[in-house]
This record gives C-alpha cells, sequence and structure tokens, in this order.
C-alpha cells in the first residue's frame, strides 16, 4: 500500500510538534520542537508545493504512486497543513506562552510599557533600527520582490487629500536580533523586532498618517533547479541562488484580523494567489523562538545535556593513524565524540608521511575545520582533492565559498558529477609507511559538519583495511574521472551498483522465509519512497519475511495485507536528537550482513545520487550495530508506530512494562564503554602530538 510522499512528511511534522506538548519536557525543549515543525513546514512549501505547483501550471496530471494528481496533492496538503498551523498555534498560545510568562521569557507587549520604557524604546529604535530601514513602495506598475521568508511589514500610508492611499513594504533587517533587550526592560525582558518596528514605523514617514500595518512573510518556490548545461557549473548555481530571490509566491503568512481589503492589496502586490494566504492567530516565524533552547541562561528550563562520550578505541595518546591500525572504528555520534574524525583530517595535513588526501563534501559547518585542515594540507605541498556539491539544497552559496576557499589554497576542487547529487560521505588518506603507500579510510552516514554532528545520530567507520581502501580509492577515481563504474569487492555505490544489491538482498529473505527458513530485514533510515524498494519489501511481507523498519522521516509503504501486517512493524522515533544514521541488517540464514550507508531508500537516493553503502565487518562492531536497531524497535517513549494508513500513534508501555528509550539507552551505553576502556588502559591518556614536519 502506498502512502502520499506530502502527506507523510506533514505527518512526520506532526509528530515532531506533538512533543511541544509533553508536559515532562522543560518548557525550552517544547519550544525547541514546535520551532522544530515551524521550520520543517517553511522548508515543505519552499521545495514540495512549489515543485507541486511548477508541475501543475505546466499541465501535468500524472499520478503519484499512491495515485494523486499534483492538483489533488496540493489539495490535500492545503488541508493537512492547516491542520498543523492550527495545532502549532494553540500549544503556543493556550500552553506555551503562559508558560513563557510564568517563567519570564514571553515577549513583553509595548502596550503594558509606561510612557519612560516607551521614550527610551523610541530613541533605541532610531539609533540602531530605523538607519538599517529600506521602506519599498508597492505600486502597480513597479515590479518588487520581497526576500523569501523575512519578516516583512506591510505599511498602508493615507494619501493627500482625493488621492489614493499607498502600499509600502519594510523588510525588518536580518542582522538584527527579533529579540531585542533593552536596558529599559526587567531582567531577560524583550520586545519583538517587529512589534518595535510596527509601534515607531511613523518616525521613518514622518508628516504621514499610518492607516494599516501588519507583519507579513513571503515563501517563494525553493525548487529552481541548475541547468548544468555550461561548463562553468559555479556560474550556472549562482544564477540559480538569484533566481530563487524572484520564483513565485507559494504562500503568504498574515496576522488574524488584518482588514481584507488590505491583505488582498498586499497579495496581489506580492502575486499570492489566495488559496495561498494564510492568517495565523499569533506570531509569525515561529521557527525563530527554538533559538533560545541553545542560548546561554534559564538552564532550569531546558533538558540537562548529554555530552559526548570518548569513543572506546581511541586511544586519544596515540595519533589516528596508530587507532585505525589496531582495527576498524566505529563511532555513534553524538553519544560519542566526532572530535576523532576531526583529528583524523587535522593530523593528516600535518603528517610529513601523508602525501595525498581525498574527500567529499556536501553539507560543512560555518567554520569548519575539514576546509581548514584541506587548505593547510595543499599549503604544505600535499595533494588534496575535493570534491564541492554545489546542489545540496539550501547550502548552495555556503559551498560556492567554501569552494572558492579551497581553491585559492591550491586544492583542486570537483564540483560533483553532472545530473547526480553526490551526497557519499567518504575521505581517503594516502600515507607512505615503510616505504609503502597505506589506505585510511572514513565513510559515513552523516555530513562533515563537526556542527551538527552534536545533534545529529550518525556512524562513522574508520578502516585501512586494504580491500575497502582498494575500493575507496577506486570509487574516488570514478566519481572524479567521471569513469565508468566497475564491480566493487567490498562497497556498493549507487546509482551504479547499490539499488541492485539491496534488491537481491531482499529477495534472498524472502526465497528463504518461502522456503521455511527464519527471514529478517532490520533497517534504520530517514525515508522510504522508492517504488521498487517498496515493492520488493511487500512481496518479503507477503511471504513471511520478518520486516522491522524505524522510518524517521517520509515513509510511503505500509504492507497492503492482513499477513504482511503480522510479519512487520514499523516505527518513527521522535527525540532530542535528530536520527539520521542509516543502518541495515539481512539475517542470511544467522550470518548477519550489516552495512552502513549515506542513502535512503528513496528514489532520488538510489538513482540520481552517488551514494555509498558500506559492510560493517568487524563482527564485534556488527553486534553493537545490530543491537541499536533492536533498541530502535524497542522504544516505547519516544517512538511512534506507522499506522496502516500512513498515520502514527505513540508507543506507550503496556501495563508492567518498563520505560524504555532509545537514545537515552545508547547515551547510558556509550559512558558504559568508554568509562571501561578508560580502567583498562594501561597507557597514560595524554592528547597526541603529531610530529611536526623538519621544514615547519
Amino acid at each position: 500500500m502506498y502512502i502520499n510522499r506530502e502527506i507523510s512528511w506533514l505527518e512526520f511534522d506532526r509528530r515532531v510538534l506533538e512533543q511541544a506538548a509533553r508536559e515532562d519536557l522543560p518548557l525550552l525543549e517544547r519550544l525547541k520542537f514546535l520551532a522544530i515543525s515551524a521550520s520543517n513546514l517553511d522548508e515543505f512549501y519552499q521545495v514540495r508545493v512549489g515543485g507541486l505547483k511548477l508541475m501543475q501550471r505546466s499541465g501535468k496530471t500524472i499520478p503519484d504512486a499512491a495515485g494523486q494528481t499534483p492538483g489533488e496533492q496540493l489539495q490535500h496538503i492545503r488541508a493537512r497543513a492547516s491542520e498543523i498551523i492550527e495545532r502549532q498555534y494553540e500549544l503556543m498560545n493556550t500552553l506555551l506562552l503562559p508558560l513563557m510568562r510564568e517563567a519570564g521569557v514571553a515577549p513583553v507587549s509595548l502596550e503594558s510599557l509606561n510612557e519612560a520604557q516607551l521614550s527610551m524604546l523610541g530613541t533605541l529604535f532610531m539609533q540602531q533600527v530605523a538607519p538599517l530601514l529600506t521602506p519599498l513602495a508597492l505600486e502597480e506598475e513597479r515590479s518588487i520582490t520581497l526576500p523569501n521568508l523575512s519578516l516583512v511589514l506591510g505599511v498602508e500610508l493615507a494619501g493627500k487629500e482625493g488621492d489614493k492611499s499607498r502600499f509600502v513594504a519594510v523588510a525588518l533587517p536580518e542582522v538584527l536580533p527579533r529579540r531585542v533587550h533593552a536596558a529599559c526592560l526587567e531582567e531577560d525582558g524583550y520586545v519583538l523586532l517587529e512589534d518595535l518596528t510596527a509601534h515607531f514605523i511613523g518616525m521613518v514617514f514622518e508628516g504621514e498618517r499610518i492607516l494599516h500595518c501588519t507583519p507579513m512573510r513571503v515563501t517563494r518556490n525553493g525548487d529552481v533547479a541548475v541547468q548544468e548545461e555550461g561548463v562553468d557549473f559555479a556560474w550556472e548555481m549562482s544564477q540559480v541562488l538569484v533566481a530563487r530571490k524572484f520564483s513565485d509566491c507559494v504562500r503568504l503568512e498574515l496576522p488574524e484580523g488584518v482588514d481584507d481589503a488590505f491583505a488582498l492589496r498586499l497579495a496581489h502586490q506580492v502575486g499570492a494567489e489566495e488559496e495561498t494566504i494564510y492568517r495565523l492567530p499569533g506570531y509569525l516565524r515561529l521557527a525563530d523562538f527554538g533559538s533560545m533552547a541553545e542560548e546561554p541562561g534559564h538552564e532550569r528550563l531546558k533538558v540537562v545535556p548529554w555530552e559526548p562520550n570518548p569513543p572506546a578505541d581511541v586511544d586519544p595518546s596515540l595519533s589516528m593513524f596508530d587507532n585505525i591500525s589496531r582495527g576498524d572504528i566505529l563511532i555513534n555520534t553524538p553519544f560519542e565524540s566526532y572530535e576523532p574524525v576531526v583529528r583524523l583530517a587535522e593530523e593528516a595535513a600535518e603528517d610529513p608521511d601523508v602525501l595525498a588526501i581525498k574527500q567529499l563534501l556536501y553539507r560543512t559547518a560555518n567554520n569548519s575545520r575539514f576546509i581548514t585542515a584541506l587548505c593547510r594540507a595543499a599549503e604544505r605541498g600535499k595533494q588534496v582533492t575535493a570534491l564541492v556539491e554545489l546542489k545540496a539544497r539550501f547550502d548552495e552559496g555556503h559551498n560556492l565559498a567554501q569552494a572558492e576557499r579551497l581553491q585559492r589554497a591550491g586544492v583542486q576542487v570537483i564540483y560533483g558529477v553532472k545530473g547526480f547529487k553526490t551526497h557519499a560521505k567518504a575521505m581517503l588518506i594516502v600515507r607512505r609507511e615503510n616505504g609503502i603507500l597505506k589506505r585510511y579510510c572514513h565513510i559515513g552516514t552523516g555530513n562533515y559538519n563537526e556542527d551538527t554532528a552534536r545533534i545529529y545520530g550518525d556512524f562513522s567507520l574508520l578502516t585501512c583495511d586494504e580491500t575497502m581502501g582498494a575500493d575507496v580509492s577506486q570509487f574516488f577515481n570514478c566519481v572524479t574521472g567521471l569513469t565508468q563504474m566497475r564491480r566493487f569487492r567490498k562497497i556498493y555505490p549507487s546509482p551504479a551498483f547499490m539499488k541492485e544489491h539491496l534488491l537481491e538482498l531482499v529477495r534472498a529473505e524472502t526465497q528463504r522465509a518461502r522456503r521455511g527458513e527464519s527471514a529478517r530485514i532490520l533497517a534504520k533510515m530517514n525515508s522510504l519512497n522508492d517504488p521498487e524498494m517498496m515493492a520488493s519489501l511487500e512481496e518479503a511481507s507477503r511471504a513471511g519475511v520478518e520486516i522491522l523498519l524505524n522510518v524517521r522521516g517520509i515513509c510511503c509503504w505500509v504492507p497492503s495485507t492482513e499477513e504482511g501486517r503480522r510479519h512487520t512493524r514499523i516505527v518513527s522515533i521522535v527525540d532530542r536528537y535528530l536520527e539520521h544514521a542509516r543502518i541495515l541488517c539481512f539475517h542470511n540464514g544467522g550470518d548477519e550482513l550489516v552495512f552502513i550507508t549515506s542513502a535512503d531508500w528513496m528514489s532520488r537516493n538510489l538513482d540520481r545520487r552517488v551514494e555509498l553503502l558500506v559492510p560493517v565487518e568487524d563482527r564485534r562492531l556488527a553486534r553493537r550495530t545490530v543491537e541499536i536497531l533492536h533498541a530502535c524497535m524497542r522504544d516505547n517513549v519516544q517512538a511512534s508506530v506507522i499506522l496502516p494508513d500512513g498515520s502514527s500513534t505513540p508507543i506507550v508501555p503496556a501495563p508492567g512494562e518498563p520505560p524504555f528509550r532509545m537514545q537515552e539507552y545508547l547515551q547510558q551505553q556509550a559512558r558504559k564503554r568508554a568509562r571501561s576502556s578508560e580502567r583498562n588502559s594501561r597507557t597514560v591518556l595524554v592528547p597526541h602530538r603529531p610530529k611536526k614536519h623538519p621544514s615547519a
């Protein structure tokens, strides 16, 4: 049974949102989940609604796998999204805002301030806000494009006697914080930038009368693709970024109570159709409130932090090369520290025996230590190649800037593979040891981003296995040299071999089940929507294969038969860390095959992206990986079960059943391994200092 992708996405957003209703979570943690749901909805409208509107306007009526045309999907989206928005504001207005006021962290209403306080705020406005404002006249004959997702004040000014009123848009500067603190307010008190600006906007239009003033927000179509026709791909991508600024409006948000005529005039000016107007009963851009959970202070309103544990298999007194030479290392972030992966790149940059570094970069941190290490390596004369994927949605501008920095340092930069996104996460280091070249590899499920590694659940495999190294080396040569991929010995890249291998593994379990043998598929991923993979799972479920799936977000398949549903369980976990790892286990007659991968079971990953599927061969590490998969299925605190109609419901412990929270369990296990490793260590644990190059 196939479920519409867009509805499944919105159902995931609803699961995130419901965390904000949990009374057992601290206030700012609840506010964070509300903000995440709002941010997810922003992306949904830019990417999915934008794409569907383009399809509708082009006259395409081809239904999706669930049988819905683009027009039908847009109707269902409007209904489901409206329910989510209504729930967002119900939670914000009736639950969270009262708690924020009680805790002293709610926005201050300017109507509640006295004249002296307002006078001080007026001075602050004129000194720190007004100089940054640029009013834009909205006129029929003048084309003005308002910034995407920004807060804008729509202002109607009275005309001279006998003249029509005029409309002006005032974009609030993104360089200013939305929460404006001032000395005239109580400790931690703040007013919102839009409230401050709206209250004193008359100072900007001195001598004119303000008829209406309202905050508003425009969402533009983000589904603008690069054509990849010319030779200057970086320039073509820069043009896509420009095109997004002028793309069609897919959503206009206004507060409730805005005058109808005023609202329609604003909608007309920004090109918003009537069905794209959303009137909201509260603050716009709820996503901004999530930052309060990350800022210093108010610790009583936050969850107790879990610090990353030192990976038990990494001895900090040894170099990363010595650590990896002792055996494969598997790191589960953020329960275990990502620092060894960063250390590997930094040591490689400084080590005189390292001759070459190759790395795939999809999304990186703003002040990326990986980028710095690659630049340092190139400056020291090493052969450094970085494949920078410019088509990483909404990170294109950042990646362009990083690519330019790498090129200035002497790094050989490749801009991905034409027609495909390079989404694989791999780093290859070639080092001379005793006159022989040895390959060290890192392969992961998450990006080379030390910031998100603290909040995304992912896996990193570090190995110097000779065959794996040869495979990864060949893989890099195929990607950078655009040569045809041949069969590899251990790894399975997409789009060439991964889907074929996965289908073979599912079919093998199906055949075992039909012979009456034990058959099981355990898999953890972010999304599932590929028709071939779903069809193979459907066949496996009917044959009696036990299918246990942890699908965080989009899940477009549930078994269509009662027989299949008896053998299948699909859950989704929403907890303090984003579930991002992709790990797989096939029973294989008792000789389990375990993999980590950068790819979800989506058509875009398996058919239109460069991805990697690699085995976890060390039996100890494989057992640990499978234990994590089973822990996903045991969660009865943060997990929801996906129902036959595509909806979901939270799992609660059965009577007498103890609560089990998967992420808490992983944190405890990581802490136990770290403590056990520390006790068993016979060496003095001092940080390793790499050798300095003689010329340094």
